[in-house]
């Protein structure tokens, strides 16, 4: 059923009133400070456009390097096509692997990358099919033994299949999963996420809006929106998801609130409020959104995280406080710190952890969730810092031969028997347990050129051009310094390649950057819906509490 839905308008709404609140604590800017602010974003965005058109017109007159020759051939091999149109890339593209198990569908996360490629390349066409035939699969029933997930899923990936319906014809019909087929069963909570954040993606580079403006594709987003907004038990705004729901989709211990789908998750909420259309009906909607993006932002950058400076905090925790002005809110035993994080991070660094939930704080790295928090602007511009300081300060942990780690450090002996329930693939140093994926190269320099750290970037691409195309383009590398190719990765993974196209289209023209990174939004701060509803005193903002205050 395909309900009408148009646009929302960006106003904060609680039980039908307008407001504005007053905020807790911010930055120390006068009036005319942010105003300068806002304008020179203005000014970049309207730059970017401008490029655009010389980027457009140049782009196939560049003379591309035999690396780059080569990968657009192989990415272009591994184009799937549906009824005669081009529709996606395939996972894997081994003419060697007898094997392919699901590495020949098309998933969503994966192509995220080849996305921004033949975008950036001005072929609109492939990414347009994919948006809208995916969107058609939305609505496709999905159970496992007999119980199904709420309207708005997204499918993890997909095959193009034939069959004759009858002995005169044949078809090609699109089989997609769910998660009822994945190892483990466990539905794609990234996909709708990523889904959204493509849909901005084209209408930015493209400029064709018109694509979002329909409404089945305005129906789709509303969709999602209502599966991530749906009311449950939680009392934290993150999302709460088992393991294996993201690119992490196998047992690691990362079941809670993990960084990744936090990251994701703020990000598509803040491009739903932007590709929304304006309609009265939906003001409740966008107030929802608002209010979310609101409180996710703070908790992340309030709670998960640490350098230094909280790193001592936490180590001089009480516990078992019972208040609502508790500093040690999640009752977090300074024990969890582990030793190798006290001499690990740098003075000038620090990086949000991977999950917290009562009693627990994951300390390891995650690589993706940080990155996307700097491109998204989920983490404060000092944190956003930060992060950048960080890896460059712990390169040979964080690059090392080949870039970059899923995840730092590796899961070993009783905690990788525990953990990952002794997983032959997830083994120290491998995998999603460590590993090294070349894949990130375009997340790492999106985040770089959003930060003025384009060096960053150009060094980590100039390192993965070293061994990609003599390794025949694997999935990932093993051991602590990325030195050997993975152990079970496929080769002439899309990906790998994909993420090395944009990376190097991003650095030859890095105005286009900020057609895909988002702007610190400050009315976001002056947003807190507990001033709404504390007539009777028992209520008390958790923000007025925070001892850190570090908002912006």
């Amino acid at each position: 059923n395909i309900l009408h839905r148009s646009k929302l308008e960006r106003v904060y709404v609680q039980s039908g009133i307008s407001v504005k609140l007053p905020v807790v604590e911010r930055i120390d800017r006068d009036e005319n400070e942010v105003r300068a602010v806002e304008d020179n974003i203005e000014g970049l965005n309207k730059g970017s456009l401008e490029n655009l058109n010389e980027f457009e017109a140049s782009v196939s007159n560049k003379e591309e390097s035999n690396l780059e020759k080569e990968a657009w051939r192989l990415l272009r091999s591994a184009v799937v096509t549906y009824c005669g149109s081009p529709l996606g890339t395939v996972a894997a593209n081994d003419p060697g692997d007898k094997l392919p198990l699901n590495y020949d569908q098309v998933f969503i996360r994966d192509f995220v990358p080849s996305t921004l490629a033949f975008l950036l390349k001005g072929e609109g066409e492939i990414v347009r099919n994919f948006l809208l035939h995916t969107l058609q699969l939305q609505s496709w029933e999905k159970t496992v033994d007999c119980y199904g997930p709420g309207q708005g899923l997204m499918p993890a990936s997909f095959k193009v299949r034939t069959v004759a319906p009858d002995d005169n014809k044949v078809e090609e019909v699109l089989d997609p999963d769910f998660g009822e087929s994945a190892i483990g069963r466990v539905a794609p909570v990234d996909s709708g996420l990523w889904w959204i954040i493509l849909l901005r993606a084209y209408g930015k580079i493209t400029r064709d809006y018109s694509l979002q403006e329909r409404v089945d594709v305005q129906t789709g987003i509303k969709l999602i929106m209502n599966l991530c907004l749906a009311d449950g038990f939680d009392m934290f705004p993150s999302l709460l998801v088992t393991d294996g729901s993201c690119m992490i989709d196998r047992r690691m211990g990362i079941h809670g609130h993990p960084l990744e789908i936090q990251a994701l998750f703020y990000t598509a909420l803040r491009c739903s409020r932007e590709i929304l259309s304006s309609n009265e009906a939906y003001k409740s909607l966008v107030s929802a959104i608002n209010n979310r993006l609101s409180a996710l932002s703070f908790h992340i950058r309030e709670y998960y995280w640490v350098d230094v400076k909280k790193i001592n905090e936490i180590y001089r925790y009480k516990t078992e406080e019972y208040s609502l002005e508790a500093i040690n809110k999640f009752n977090i035993y300074p024990e969890q710190i582990p030793p190798w994080l006290m001499e690990w991070i740098p003075e000038d660094g620090g990086y949000l952890i991977g999950n917290l939930q009562p009693a627990h704080m994951d300390f390891r790295f995650f690589m993706l969730g940080n990155l996307w928090s700097v491109v998204s602007s989920l983490g404060t511009p000092k944190q956003n810092e930060g992060i950048l300081n960080l890896i460059e300060a712990r390169w040979d942990d964080l690059v090392g031969r080949m870039p970059l780690k899923i995840c730092f450090p590796a899961l070993e002996g009783k905690k990788w028997r525990i953990i990952t329930g002794s997983d032959p693939k997830n083994t120290p140093w491998s995998y999603h347990n460590g590993g090294s994926w070349p894949t990130l190269l375009w997340q790492f320099t999106l985040a770089c050129i959003k930060m003025g750290r384009t060096e960053l970037a150009s060094k980590a691409v100039a390192l993965a051009e070293k061994s990609l195309s003599a390794d025949r383009w694997p999935e990932y590398y093993d051991t602590r310094n990325g030195k050997f190719i993975g152990k079970q990765s496929r080769l002439f993974q899309t990906w790998s390649i994909a993420g090395y196209l944009t990376s190097k289209m991003l650095l030859d023209n890095p105005e286009l950057a900020s057609l895909l990174v988002w702007e610190e939004d400050y009315d976001l701060l002056e947003i807190c819906v507990c001033a709404l509803n504390s007539k009777d005193g028992r209520k008390k903002c958790s923000r007025a509490a925070a001892r850190s205050q570090i908002l912006v």
